[in-house]
């Protein structure tokens, strides 16, 4: 027997190996009634490493099994999730570690098959079901001014949309929709005046969101001026590209989540995100966008709105200068009044 084979042995066995530890951990957790924060971690720990190394029935298996756990590893449940349809369905259908911008993050991405797992959730977000109802029947749902993060999660999934029958007051629907939008992305129970909970967002990014979502490109790019502290005129010249670039490197530099700076960007560049894999090309340009290179970038935007300052006060203070002087008494007589 060769060394060769020798090593395909070895690679079977721990094949097998990896195989009954996933199951076995993701089983034993799911006998815990109510697992601590540390087992939770652990159980991320020992299976994430292994997640790429086991067989589809596993990843079935571990998936069927998660999807009726109530406190369910966040990680592993996205992971599984991003898999086909076939292993991620029990936990599009049950599963509640899946939040709703989880969802909606994942119909950009994968399309109508896992539209129609989420489908069948029980009490689904009416909004989330409005998007799956117009991803399948495209001419049913849709209003003169569609909703940009409706419109770029449809468009992902290469819809050719047929222009509906004239609506009596579309002005109105199309509010009701921006307004269903806003209420998804905001806590439970908080009101328009209410300070925003920290635990789903910053006021910072609460602000930035729903300018994007009125349309009017003014407000947004005000808001991102206080957000990074800069001047309206740069500020406006970040979104006034024709790619996103400078928008990654402004929303990488506040930290935001990648479904948060997602949610912006496709309301600010919803033509930008025609199909998934530009939706997937946007998340891994924000992943390996390192903060502290999108700091630097804001650094020297920064400086550029303080020399702008500092040269407009200049020339403020030489203009006075100027004026004063021609008004003094002091001021040199020419020529031609001296003769």
């Amino acid at each position: 027997m060769s060394s060769s084979d020798f090593r395909q042995i070895a690679v079977r066995v721990e094949s097998g190996k990896a195989e009954r530890l996933f199951r076995a951990a993701v089983s034993a957790f799911c006998s815990l009634t109510r697992p601590s924060r540390r087992e939770i971690a652990q159980l991320e720990d020992l299976t994430l490493p292994l997640f790429d190394s086991v067989s589809t029935e596993s990843r079935r298996y571990v998936a069927a099994a998660l999807s009726e756990c109530e406190y369910a590893p966040a990680a592993l449940v996205r992971r599984l999730c991003e898999e086909a349809v076939d292993i991620a369905a029990p936990l599009l259908i049950r599963s509640p570690a899946v939040s709703d911008i989880d969802l909606i993050a994942l119909i950009g991405r994968h399309g109508l098959p896992h539209a129609r797992a989420i489908a069948r959730r029980k009490d689904l977000n009416p909004t989330i079901a409005d998007l799956i109802r117009a991803i399948e029947k495209p001419t049913l749902v849709r209003q003169r001014k569609p909703e940009p993060v409706v419109r770029a999660v449809a468009e992902s999934v290469e819809i050719v949309e047929v222009a509906p029958a004239p609506q009596p007051e579309p002005g109105i629907a199309a509010e009701n929709a921006r307004r269903r939008l806003r209420s998804m992305m905001r806590p439970a129970g908080d009101s328009l005046g209410a300070s925003v909970n920290p635990f789903l967002g910053s006021e910072t990014y609460a602000k930035l969101r729903e300018t994007a979502l009125t349309g009017n490109a003014a407000f947004f790019q005000t808001a991102l001026a206080d957000a990074l502290e800069i001047d309206f005129q740069t500020a406006r010249s970040l979104t006034a590209n024709q790619n996103y670039a400078s928008l990654l490197a402004a929303l990488r530099s506040l930290d935001l989540s990648e479904d948060r700076a997602f949610l912006i960007t496709v309301a600010v560049y919803p033509t930008q995100f025609p199909h998934p894999h530009a939706i997937r090309l946007f998340l891994d340009r924000y992943r390996l966008l390192h903060r502290d290179v999108a700091l630097n970038k804001v650094r020297g935007w920064k400086a550029v709105t303080l020399s702008k300052a500092i040269r407009d006060t200049g020339h403020t203070a030489a203009n006075g200068d100027t004026r004063n002087a021609s008004n003094s008494d002091d001021a040199p007589v020419s020529a031609s009044l001296r003769a």
